[in-house]
């Protein structure tokens, strides 16, 4: 990479996140931007860039679902989504009319694990899974340093889990699907049932096991279909205490002793070595990709 800065955009359901930087060490002038209308929040997205001074590229590192096949005429674009208004939004498109610059795309989770894989604690893993659980869960797959895409990006959180002995009358959250994993261990899903966050619930409430146990069947089935090096776990909902913890004894209580050997099952699951910082440094490493992939 040159010496030229490069822009970034974590984009989220409730915010968007800017800056610009050339290494993941060095975001500069981050801002952060409510998600509001499309209209609004790119226009707000523009007029940052168009103060921080010119980028040479830009990453988009965007909630899902998102178009991220590049030959599709919606690259760029947020899906069918519950959030109102951002149906169909072409997000990516917004900033190369701005700019006329490469701009990289994926998700949010996609672009969080190849942060990992580059500079986090997933760094030279051949097989990557990164996990969000926040408003929404998520996840993205990473092998041999690339994003799973294939008819669209893989929808990890839509599964549909075994629900807990404790747990069998919620009908979830999930506009689409009522209790995949994302409709009954989301932050959503915590608050419709407990009225707080998991993290302001006593540490002897139901709920830690509950959620615990949901996350662990995930990590569970990612090991079985997947068989990945790292399962990183970020998100909101894993800043509770003790989560972490509850997921790698659930993970390897629900596999029963058939992964051979469970110790490295918990190992495997683990928090993201950047921090809070996985989204903003995926969306470096996208535009790092585009104005590479415009080199050539």
């Amino acid at each position: 990479m040159d010496g030229s800065l490069l822009g970034t955009i974590e984009a989220g359901g409730t915010k968007f996140v800017c800056a610009t930087g050339r290494n993941p060490h060095e975001m500069r002038n981050r801002h952060r931007i409510p998600t509001t209308t499309p209209q609004e929040t790119l226009a707000r997205v523009v007029e940052y860039f168009r103060e921080a001074g010119p980028c040479s590229a830009y990453g988009i590192a965007c909630f899902g679902p998102a178009a991220v096949d590049p030959y599709s005429p919606q690259w760029g674009s947020i899906l069918v989504t519950p959030k109102p208004g951002w149906s169909n939004v072409d997000v990516a498109g917004a900033i190369i009319t701005a700019f006329g610059k490469p701009v990289g795309f994926d998700t949010d989770v996609n672009s969080a694990a190849l942060a990992e894989y580059r500079w986090g604690t997933a760094k030279g893993a051949d097989v990557v899974v990164y996990v969000t659980v926040g408003t929404g869960l998520g996840a993205g797959l990473l092998i041999a340093g690339r994003p799973l895409h294939g008819a669209r990006h893989p929808e990890i959180g839509h599964i549909i889990p075994r629900k807990h002995p404790k747990d069998l009358t919620f009908p979830g959250v999930c506009p689409f699907h009522g209790d995949c994993f994302e409709g009954v261990a989301s932050g959503p899903a915590i608050a419709k049932r407990w009225g707080k966050p998991l993290s302001e619930l006593p540490p002897d409430h139901e709920a830690h096991d509950i959620i615990g146990w949901y996350l662990g069947q995930l990590a569970s089935t990612l090991t079985a279909t997947c068989s990945p090096r790292k399962i990183i776990f970020g998100g909101g909902v894993l800043n509770t205490p003790g989560l972490l913890d509850r997921i790698r004894r659930s993970a390897s209580t629900l596999a029963r002793g058939y992964f051979t050997d469970n110790e490295a099952l918990k190992a495997s699951i683990c928090a993201p070595g950047l921090g809070a910082d996985s989204g903003l440094a995926g969306a470096l490493a996208l535009a790092e990709c585009a104005q590479d992939e415009q080199a050539r």
